[in-house]
């Protein structure tokens, strides 16, 4: 509560004393007069200093009205509870709230939902599903089920958790671009690696579909599949990802991932840090870009060397040139060593009339060993091509 002067156009002063509350449409603060108490000139007949006398006035209605929402309880430490009795709840997800919360992501979905004509929230619904993800990993069902454990009032039906799936769908893109600027507005971010790689899921189905296809499981099961593409940043953190059919060989993922993040993600230069399968002829004349020095990107990319050329082996196994971790010769007895050249080599790309052409790309090869890394490799070394620019 608050004492309020207000000067009326006669210039005399008139008391009350007000509260203050936000308007939950618009969500600004206003006053509501609780007490009038009249001119002050008028009170300071009765009171030797009205504005004191009333501001206390104001401060123990403030205390009153605290004390009458405050509840006692009383706790039977002898009671027990009666079996198959579950009234866990968790109060770690505070911490993923948090976050969500500083990521402005009740604001992207309810703004999301505005115009459209289902009424369950989905703002509500994806508080749910990320928490149950992070900390009770399981089907949408499992999370539903589970949605007693929080203080959250989740009030949909697992009817609405599925409904809520197409238009989370159709909003995927514009999520991911809104919450990589939160993200580098909120922490920041180092975009000049990028590593990407590329998984799938499986569905327990007996037919395909157009999405849900057979392709080469990374489970080794035979049930259809749908492939997705991830990009990360430097720290780890997700930048976009893309779902694709599941016959999508994995090197036919990356320019689409790749094209989105270069276009609207202004990440500048970066270096994609992928494995052989992925970083083709085709992916690479691609992070090239179409004239020499602009949007000039680089690679990193490992194959064994067992599968290198005979002129590549001979260099690998030659002990010249090998240097140790200080950058001194290594001898025989060095527990890790390593050294680069720069090579021309060809590459195969295809033109957009599905003809192949040579292209000629300069690169870094770093060979290094390891005496810890030998035993799991099985093999001398491994190599890493890591593409130079002029």
């Amino acid at each position: 509560m608050n004492l309020k002067q207000a000067r009326r156009k006669d210039g005399r002063v008139y008391l009350s004393i007000e509260k203050a509350y936000r308007d939950e449409v618009t969500g600004k603060p206003k006053a509501q007069t609780i007490k009038s108490l009249g001119y002050l000139d008028a009170l300071e007949k009765q009171y030797d200093d009205p504005i004191a006398y009333f501001k206390e006035v104001a401060r123990k209605m403030t205390e009153e009205e605290g004390s009458q929402k405050k509840l006692s309880l009383s706790i039977d430490m002898d009671e027990k509870l009666l079996p198959d009795m579950d009234k866990r709840k968790n109060f770690g997800y505070a911490a993923i709230l948090k976050i969500y919360h500083e990521l402005n992501l009740d604001v992207f979905f309810k703004n999301k939902s505005r115009h459209e004509n289902f009424e369950f929230n989905t703002n509500s619904i994806m508080i749910l599903l990320v928490v149950s993800r992070l900390l009770s990993p399981g089907s949408k069902k499992k999370a539903f089920e589970e949605k007693d454990r929080y203080f959250e009032r989740f009030n949909f039906s697992l009817a609405d958790v599925y409904r809520s799936l197409p238009h989370f769908s159709k909003i995927a893109v514009d999520c991911q671009r809104y919450l990589n600027l939160q993200v580098s507005e909120k922490y920041g971010r180092d975009t000049k690696v990028i590593y990407y790689d590329v998984t799938n899921f499986y569905f327990e189905i007996d037919e395909a579909d157009e999405f849900r296809r057979f392709g080469l499981s990374k489970e080794k099961r035979r049930n259809p599949i749908v492939q997705m593409g991830l990009a990360m940043d430097a720290d780890g953190i997700p930048l976009a990802y893309e779902l694709f059919p599941g016959n999508t060989v994995d090197k036919e993922t990356f320019r689409p991932v790749i094209g989105e993040i270069r276009r609207n993600y202004d990440t500048g230069r970066v270096i994609v840090v992928a494995d052989m399968g992925i970083i083709t002829g085709d992916n690479i004349f691609y992070l090239q870009g179409k004239e020499k020095g602009k949007n000039f990107n680089g690679y990193v990319f490992s194959f064994s060397v067992r599968g290198g050329t005979e002129a590549f082996k001979e260099f690998v196994l030659s002990d010249e040139g090998y240097v140790d971790k200080d950058g001194k010769p290594a001898d025989e007895n060095a527990d890790f060593k390593l050294k680069s050249r720069v090579i021309a080599r060809d590459i195969n790309v295809t033109l957009p009339n599905r003809k192949e052409v040579k292209r000629t790309v300069h690169e870094k090869q770093v060979v290094f060993w390891g005496r810890k890394y030998a035993p799991k490799a099985h093999i001398f070394g491994t190599l890493e091509l890591e593409r130079c620019g002029t």
